[in-house]
C-alpha cells in the first residue's frame, strides 16, 4: 500500500500530485515525483525508492528538490503476531534554506506524525484520518 504512490493525493492531505517517472523489471516505482504543500507553499521533489530489503522495508533517497535537498526515509514493517504489523517511519529533511533547529525539528514532527496518522486510517478503513487526531510519531 505505500507504494501505491498514485493514490496518495486520495488520501494525503498535503499530497498534491504525483508522477511516477520510472519502474524496474517487476514494474515497482523506482523515482517519483511529488508536488506537496510544505512549509507554507508548494514543493516539488523526486525521491529514487530502493525495494532491497522488502518485504520488511522500503527506502528513498531524494534525486531532486525545489526547497530540500536532502528528504531521504524508509517505511520498516515488523509483524507484531496476530494480524498487526508495526509500521516505523523514518525520516531526515534539509531545507536548501537554513532554519532554527527548533523549527526544523517541529516540521520533520509534523511530517511523519501526519504520514502515520493518513497511513494508519488508509489501511484500516480506507479513508483520510481526521485532522484533529493527535498521532504520536515512531521515530
Amino acid at each position: 500500500m505505500v507504494t501505491d504512490f498514485e493514490s496518495y493525493p486520495q488520501w494525503a492531505g498535503d499530497i498534491k500530485a504525483v508522477t511516477v517517472e520510472d519502474t524496474d523489471a517487476e514494474g515497482r516505482a523506482t523515482r517519483v515525483t511529488w508536488r506537496t504543500a510544505a512549509f507554507g507553499r508548494s514543493t516539488t521533489y523526486t525521491l529514487d525508492y530502493d525495494y532491497s530489503e522488502a518485504p520488511s522495508a522500503v527506502s528513498w533517497k531524494e534525486s531532486r528538490g525545489d526547497i530540500t535537498s536532502r528528504l531521504d526515509g524508509s517505511y520498516r514493517f515488523e509483524e507484531l503476531g496476530g494480524g498487526e504489523t508495526e509500521v516505523i517511519y523514518s525520516l531526515d529533511v534539509e531545507l536548501r534554506v537554513p532554519i532554527p533547529g527548533f523549527v526544523k525539528r517541529r516540521a520533520e514532527s509534523r511530517i511523519v506524525a501526519t504520514a502515520l496518522r493518513e497511513f494508519k486510517a488508509r489501511v484500516e478503513n480506507g479513508t483520510p484520518a481526521e485532522a484533529s487526531e493527535e498521532p504520536t510519531p515512531a521515530s
